[in-house]
């Protein structure tokens, strides 16, 4: 492998339902464009976005449990009831976050649920949105890369991404919620290592790595920078999703 590029597309446009992402994508490319081998790592916000996964507060009627756990947390009963409505179970609740996990398998805060960096309620309407993870992030991923290889011509591999706080560990980092045409997760056991011993265990969460490090660079704030490419990088094309890198309930140790 030799040098790994991570480029992000300037001047991405704000994204809305129902634009076509990939047409958006192309576009900001510009003369950057695209070869075969280029991973598109896209952050999950203006997937949700294109997807019209906004949900306004005023519409949502909060149940009893979502009372009882927004005084817990601290939280409007409709977030609450929003954040139980995308999850399969609450593992805990205290002031200021609700963890759950998703119904995507991810075990995370307030079911990924977002007011960052989306416009004003508009005071005329007293809309008071919300951005919810897109439905299936694996299928998404998977339909923007089909359509990108056949507007370039090249071998792509299409990753959305989020920042997610972690267990023992201060701070968000960046790993990959939908996956596309990558070996997501590599099984590196009965490997030599160094030495030649065989690693018994070693599996490595590929897709999660190029999230980071592209995570990097788009930034977590104002920066505008939802799409990077990441040029240079061997992968092999796979038929995993990001599905593949949930450990399966039963072979979690710390539920």
């Amino acid at each position: 492998m030799g040098a790994v590029s991570l480029i992000p597309l300037p001047d991405f446009p704000l994204v809305g339902p129902g634009d076509p992402l990939d047409e958006q994508i192309v576009l900001a490319a510009g003369t950057i464009g695209f070869r075969d081998g280029d991973v598109v790592v896209l952050a999950q916000k203006i997937v949700s976005k294109s997807e019209g996964r906004y949900v306004d507060l005023r519409t949502v009627a909060p149940s009893p449990e979502a009372r009882r756990l927004a005084g817990i947390a601290r939280k409007d009963p409709r977030l609450v009831e929003l954040i139980l409505s995308e999850s399969r179970e609450v593992m805990r609740a205290v002031p200021g976050v609700i963890i759950v996990r998703h119904r995507l398998g991810l075990v995370l805060a307030n079911a990924g649920i977002d007011h960052s960096n989306l416009p004003p309620p508009q005071s005329a309407s007293g809309e008071e949105r919300v951005l919810l993870l897109p439905a299936d992030p694996d299928a998404s991923a998977a339909a923007l890369r089909l359509r990108l290889e056949r507007s370039t011509g090249c071998r792509l591999a299409v990753l959305i991404i989020d920042s997610l706080g972690r267990a023992w560990r201060n701070g968000t980092c960046g790993i990959a919620i939908g996956a596309a045409g990558i070996d997501a997760l590599r099984d590196l056991r009965g490997r030599p290592d160094l030495f030649g011993r065989r690693l018994e265990t070693s599996e490595l969460g590929f897709a999660d790595e190029i999230a980071a490090a592209a995570s990097l660079v788009m930034g977590q704030a104002a920066e505008g920078r939802p799409a990077v490419i990441v040029r240079g990088l061997s992968w092999r094309e796979s038929d995993q999703s990001a599905a593949n890198l949930i450990r399966p309930r039963e072979s979690d140790l710390f539920p």
